[in-house]
């Protein structure tokens, strides 16, 4: 009988401290839970607001005598993005930016390095890349992408994306994230002038002929 006693003893203790551990893990889970809501980081918004295109011309090679691709492309290109930080909460901080501008899915300048920057909590930062400003550097590109751009000087209008990659990680309150990659891209359709598709250099800014589209990974 007294054996039985002990047995019930220690099986009711044994249930008492997982019963306690339970409600500990329930609670610790909770707490986390709390705090990821509450001070989780927002990845940032992007905008175009500007665009410049100083130059987007395409010129034919010589490669049947082997000194260079078909078709070269020579871009200068200038675009002003806007970062909007959307948390009340967290900082972002960004590093080892670089962007490069596309057409019809082909590179048309070479990529340029953008400096590190920290960003506010609600605030708004710009970016302005510029690509192949001091003279612009002609890029192979394929003949269906100088002939479409021909096409498109005609019309006096060019679709170009802008893309920023690099890094960022988010403070918010007490707690700091690791660095993950961030990808952004901008869609925007704007106009062309007779000067950017023979290289004026004072082309300035240009219209955007439609609300730019604009994605952020990160």
């Amino acid at each position: 009988m007294g054996q039985q006693l002990c047995e019930m003893h220690r099986a009711r203790r044994r249930a008492r401290i997982i019963a306690t551990a339970l409600l500990v893990a329930s609670v610790a889970t909770a707490t986390v839970l709390v705090v990821y809501l509450v001070f989780r980081p927002l990845k940032p918004q992007a905008s175009v607001v500007r665009a410049a295109v100083y130059r987007m011309a395409a010129t034919a090679g010589n490669s049947s005598e082997g000194r260079g691709p078909p078709y070269t492309l020579a871009a200068s290109v200038r675009f002003t993005t806007l970062l909007h930080n959307p948390s009340d909460r967290a900082t972002v901080f960004y590093d080892s930016l670089f962007a490069y501008v596309t057409y019809r899915g082909e590179t048309v300048a070479p990529p340029v390095p953008l400096p590190g920057m920290v960003q506010e909590r609600g605030a708004d930062v710009a970016l302005s890349p510029r690509f192949g400003l001091g003279g612009a550097v002609p890029v192979p590109v394929s003949a269906d992408t100088a002939q479409a751009l021909e096409g498109d000087c005609a019309a006096h209008r060019v679709e170009l994306r802008l893309v920023v990659m690099g890094r960022v990680k988010y403070r918010s309150g007490p707690l700091m994230t690791g660095w993950r990659g961030l990808y952004l891209r901008c869609d925007a359709t704007v106009g062309l002038g007779v000067d950017a598709t023979v290289g004026g250099d004072e082309a300035g800014d240009v219209p955007l002929l439609e609300y730019p589209k604009c994605s952020v990974d990160a």
